[in-house]
């Protein structure tokens, strides 16, 4: 199964790397650009193990997703439940841990591809475009984590 990660060290603690990382709504639109937007489902107002979200990414694809776990302020992992029709399965998780003054996070996906028969180059393309992705999206977080609004609403929340 293929795998996907970027990692980046953010001038946070970690509880506060972890809070800014689960903003929702406009604040996390601030930061996280791979995303147009993202719900929780099933009347859900935060994050959990076991809560399903919708997510809608910039280009338009959807995919429902379960936190499988989370525990603050050191990991979050989800699967994908329903999405785009060439995923046969996918995953990820993020992990935060102390790095000097700040925390390092790192972010993990793993992915197959469907049908069988263009399962091989499929997951070709996806690591290049999925990498792609990641990098941009950490690189939203590292922004996110030094935006004084964005910290200030993790503060509040977390």
């Amino acid at each position: 199964m293929p795998v996907v990660e970027a990692s980046v060290v953010v001038p946070l603690a970690p509880e506060l790397a972890f809070a800014v990382s689960q903003t929702t709504g406009a604040v996390r639109l601030r930061w996280d650009r791979f995303i147009r937007r993202q719900q929780f489902l099933d009347g859900a107002d935060a994050a959990g193990k076991g809560v399903r979200t919708l997510t809608v990414q910039r280009s338009g694809l959807r995919m429902v997703s379960e936190y499988v776990s989370y525990r603050p302020p050191t990991s979050v992992g989800m699967k994908m439940l329903e999405g785009p029709w060439f995923f046969e399965k996918m995953g990820g998780g993020w992990r935060f841990e102390p790095a000097g003054e700040g925390t390092r996070a790192v972010w993990r996906y793993n992915f197959s591809c469907r049908p069988a028969w263009l399962a091989p180059l499929a997951e070709w393309i996806g690591v290049r475009l999925l990498q792609h992705e990641i990098d941009r999206r950490i690189a939203g977080f590292a922004a996110g984590c030094a935006d004084p609004v964005v910290v200030e609403a993790a503060r509040r929340a977390g």
